[in-house]
C-alpha cells in the first residue's frame, strides 16, 4: 500500500507503535485511555496528512465499504440533528468519533508501526485489568468490580481481550509467546468472571465457535487447545459453588421466571425485558426515522400512566439493547446504519481470512481477531448498549480500523 519498501524509522514510527500499544493496554485500567489513544491517532494522521491521504487512496478499493458505513452513520446523525427540533449536538459525538477512528488505520498504513506492539498491548491490558478487579473484589470486597469503568462494559472488554490474545497465538507460536498469550487469555477471562458480567458469556460461546469453525484455516493446535482451555475454565467457574459466575447465572434465571410468571420488573433482568417491550412499542409508532429522546421519553411517561409499561423503567437512560436503541432513536434507517458498521467490517475480515488461508499466519491472526471483535460486540449488544458509551463505541471502531490497517500492511508484505 505504501511506496516505501521498509517501515519508516524515527520518532513518528515510535509514536505510532506506542499508540498501537496504548489503546488496548489502557482500555481497562483507565477511564479515558481509549479516548486519549483516539485523539493521538487523529493528531498524528493530521501531522502526516499527505502520507495518510496517499495511503487511503491506495487502500480505498479494499476499505471503501467499511469507511462508507461509518460515514453513513455520521451523516445520518448530522441529518437528524439539523431536521429535528430540540436535537442535541451531543448525539453526533459518538458517530463522529467512530468515523474519525479511520485515522488509526491511516497511521498504520502510512507509518507501519509494530504489529506485535498491539498484541502485547492486548495481553498487558488483560493482565492489568485482572489485577485491578482482583484487588477490588478481594481486598475492597466489591460485589461488581469494574476498575474505572462500568462493571458490564469492563467485563465485556476484558473477555474480548482474552479472545484476541487467543487469536494472536495463531501468529506468535514460540513457547515463550504462547505462555504469555495464554496468561493474557486467562487474565482476561478472570477479570470478566470477577466483574460478574453475565451478558459477556454469550460472546465467549460465539468466540469459541469462531475459533472452531476456522480451525482448518488456523491450523494451530495450540490456538484450538487454548480455546478449549478457556471454555473449560468457564465451565469450572460456573461449576464452583458460591462462585460469582454461578451466583449471577442463577440469579438471572430466577429473575426471568419472576418477570414471566409474576410480572416482577424491579430486577436487573426484569427491567431489561420491560425496556425491550417498551422499545418495541415506541419503534412501532415511528418505524422509519425514530424519535428524539425527549419525545420518546415523554411518550414513555404516557405509556406508564396508561399502565402499559411499568414506571420503574422511566429513569433508565437507554433500552439495554443496541438494535432497539438504534431503532427507537433513528428508526429503520438508523438501524440499517448501525448494522452497516457491523456487516461491512465482518465481510472485510472474513474475506481476508479466506485469502490468507495457507499463505500468511500473520494475516490469519489479524483477520481472526477482527471477526472476534465484530462477533463479540454483536453478542454484547443483545443485552446491553455497548455502543452507548464513548469508550465502548471507540473500542470497537479503533479495533476494527487498526486490525484492517495491519491486515493490509501484511497483505502488501506478502505480495512483495
Amino acid at each position: 500500500m505504501n511506496k516505501h519498501p521498509h517501515p519508516p524509522a524515527g520518532l513518528l514510527h515510535t509514536i505510532a507503535s506506542f499508540l498501537v500499544f496504548l489503546f488496548p493496554f489502557a482500555s481497562l485500567i483507565t477511564f479515558k485511555g481509549v479516548s486519549l489513544a483516539s485523539f493521538g491517532f487523529l493528531l498524528l494522521a493530521i501531522g502526516i496528512f499527505p502520507r495518510a491521504r496517499a495511503a487511503l487512496a491506495q487502500a480505498w478499493r479494499d476499505v471503501r465499504w467499511v469507511v462508507l458505513a461509518f460515514g453513513a452513520n455520521l451523516a445520518y446523525a448530522l441529518i437528524l440533528f439539523f431536521v429535528r427540533d430540540g436535537a442535541q449536538l451531543s448525539s453526533c459525538e459518538k458517530p463522529s468519533r467512530m468515523f474519525f477512528s479511520v485515522t488509526a488505520m491511516l497511521v498504520v498504513l502510512a507509518l507501519k508501526p509494530s504489529r506485535k506492539m498491539f498484541w502485547w498491548g492486548v495481553v498487558g491490558g488483560a493482565m492489568g485489568g485482572a489485577a485491578m478487579v482482583a484487588y477490588q473484589y478481594i481486598i475492597l470486597e466489591q460485589d461488581r468490580p469494574g476498575g474505572p469503568l462500568n462493571a458490564i462494559t469492563f467485563g465485556d472488554l476484558a473477555l474480548l481481550l482474552a479472545m484476541m490474545a487467543v487469536a494472536a497465538a495463531t501468529e506468535l507460536r514460540t513457547a515463550r509467546h504462547a505462555a504469555v498469550l495464554g496468561l493474557g487469555a486467562v487474565a482476561g477471562l478472570t477479570a470478566c468472571v470477577l466483574s460478574g458480567t453475565r451478558g459477556a458469556w454469550l460472546a465467549l460461546v460465539v468466540g469459541m465457535l469462531v475459533f472452531l469453525a476456522y480451525g482448518r484455516v488456523v491450523r494451530n493446535r495450540f490456538v484450538l487447545a487454548l480455546a478449549v482451555v478457556v471454555a473449560a475454565a468457564t465451565v469450572v467457574a460456573f461449576a464452583v459453588p458460591d462462585s460469582a459466575a454461578r451466583e449471577r447465572a442463577n440469579q438471572g434465571i430466577a429473575e426471568v421466571r419472576n418477570y414471566l410468571n409474576n410480572g416482577v420488573v424491579n430486577t436487573n433482568v426484569g427491567t431489561r425485558l420491560e425496556l425491550w417491550k417498551t422499545g418495541a412499542i415506541l419503534a412501532a409508532e415511528h418505524p422509519w426515522f425514530g424519535q428524539e429522546p425527549a419525545v420518546y421519553r415523554a411518550r414513555m411517561e404516557q405509556l406508564a400512566a396508561q399502565h402499559r409499561i411499568d414506571p420503574v423503567i422511566l429513569p433508565l437512560p437507554h433500552f439495554q439493547n443496541d438494535a432497539i436503541q438504534a431503532l427507537v432513536f433513528g428508526g429503520a434507517v438508523g438501524l440499517l446504519c448501525w448494522l452497516a458498521m457491523i456487516v461491512a467490517p465482518l465481510a472485510f475480515f472474513v474475506r481476508e481470512l479466506r485469502l490468507a488461508a495457507g499463505r500468511s499466519r500473520q494475516r490469519i491472526a489479524l483477520a481472526l481477531a477482527g471477526i472476534v471483535v465484530v462477533a463479540s460486540f454483536v453478542s454484547f449488544s443483545l443485552t446491553e448498549v455497548i455502543f452507548w458509551s464513548v469508550g465502548g463505541s471507540l473500542f470497537y471502531s479503533l479495533s476494527v480500523f487498526l486490525l484492517m490497517g495491519f491486515c493490509l500492511n501484511r497483505k502488501e508484505a506478502d505480495g512483495k
